[in-house]
Order: C-alpha cells, then sequence, then structure tokens
C-alpha cells in the first residue's frame, strides 16, 4: 500500500528544502507530514528509491602521528552553540565521496586528506542520516590527515575552530561535550582502533 498521496515543495532555497506530504497511515486514514530534502522535487528518494549521498564526514587520522584524529569544533546556528564534529561537507555535482572528502579538508581544516581505499567497501557505501525528517544520506570516507592547520580556504559563514585529539581527549569530549551523532559513533571506533593499524576495524 502507498503510504501518501501527494507531495509539496512549500519553500525555495538553494541548499535545503521543506516538504509536505499527504502521509496515510497503514490503515488509510490521511494526516500531514513534513521533511526535508537537498534534492530537487522530482529526484526525492522517494521516487528514485537510491541511496546516493548527498554529503561526506571524514575520518581523518593524522598521518605522523595515527593515535590521534582531527576534529572540529563548529558553531550550529540552530543550538547557538559549539559542536564537536569530523570534518564534513557536501558533495558537489560530479564529485565522487573520496574528492569531496579531500576538498572538504582542506577548506575546513587546512590539511591535505589521503583517502583509505582498502577494507570492505559496505562500510563506505551511503547510510541514511535522519530519516524521521530527510532524505539526505552520507558516506564515511576515511583517510590521513597531514600538513598544516590552516584558515585560508574557510567561507566566512563557518566559524570552525580545528582541534587534533588523542583518545584521552576523545573520551573527555564523549563524556562532556556536545557531540554530533555521527562524530560520537565515529569517535568510539577510533578510542579502541589499533594505533599502528588504525583502519583495522574496516577489513
Amino acid at each position: 500500500m502507498k503510504k501518501y498521496t501527494k507531495i509539496q515543495k512549500i519553500s525555495d532555497n538553494k541548499f535545503l528544502n521543506l516538504f509536505h506530504m499527504n502521509a496515510l497511515t497503514d490503515q488509510g486514514r490521511p494526516f500531514d507530514y513534513y521533511f526535508v530534502s537537498r534534492r530537487k522535487e522530482d529526484k526525492l528518494k522517494l521516487y528514485t528509491k537510491d541511496i546516493q549521498a548527498e554529503g561526506v564526514v571524514i575520518y581523518p587520522i593524522c598521518k605522523e602521528e595515527p593515535d590521534k584524529i582531527v576534529m572540529i569544533r563548529q558553531y550550529r546556528y540552530p543550538l547557538d552553540d559549539y559542536l564537536y564534529e569530523l570534518p564534513a561537507g557536501l558533495i558537489d555535482c560530479g564529485e565522487t565521496p573520496s574528492e569531496a572528502a579531500v576538498r572538504e579538508m582542506k577548506e575546513e581544516t587546512g590539511m591535505d586528506f589521503t583517502v583509505y581505499e582498502d577494507g570492505n567497501a559496505a562500510y563506505r557505501r551511503p547510510f541514511f542520516m535522519g530519516a524521521g525528517f530527510t532524505d539526505e544520506s552520507c558516506n564515511a570516507v576515511f583517510g590521513y590527515a597531514s600538513g598544516t592547520i590552516g584558515r585560508e580556504q574557510m567561507e566566512d559563514t563557518e566559524s570552525i575552530q580545528v582541534i587534533v585529539v588523542d583518545r584521552k581527549e576523545a573520551e573527555r569530549i564523549l563524556a562532556e561535550e556536545k557531540v554530533s551523532l555521527r562524530a560520537a559513533y565515529l569517535l568510539m571506533q577510533f578510542i579502541h582502533a589499533d594505533a599502528y593499524n588504525p583502519f583495522s576495524f574496516l577489513g
């Protein structure tokens, strides 16, 4: 049974739009449902059924100190507060997730990023973000960060502090700070990873 009768776009924004759905319960009772999407109206995932990612989250292990990871502390307007996160961003048209990760890493941190290509590809496929309110999905891209932290390519709409974190600090952040869900789960992995083989969990 189809669970909706009509979809209506009710905003007009370049990056993210609100949609109204004439939804149906399992018993066929109509009700109003709202969700957001980065896609054009005719390309919503409820039509296409694909899982192609709109964005990436980056898992950047320090190349010279593989017992450390690069994080960001970013001001988030809906919270009016700073959130501990991993570098992340949207995939531009024509980019692969790996290409987007390299670009976003440079833009947000000033650092270079070398993608780790080995391991089980299933762990790098797109996963959904919050399907209760959006059809957005995201790829995790794993690799090594190198070079010097810098702000030259950072957009003025982004308020970002770049930090390098060891396991002890990662544990403190998880216990005490406001953290994005993606970063939290990946930090849990980082804390228990082998410092000498930091991507072994992808095998």
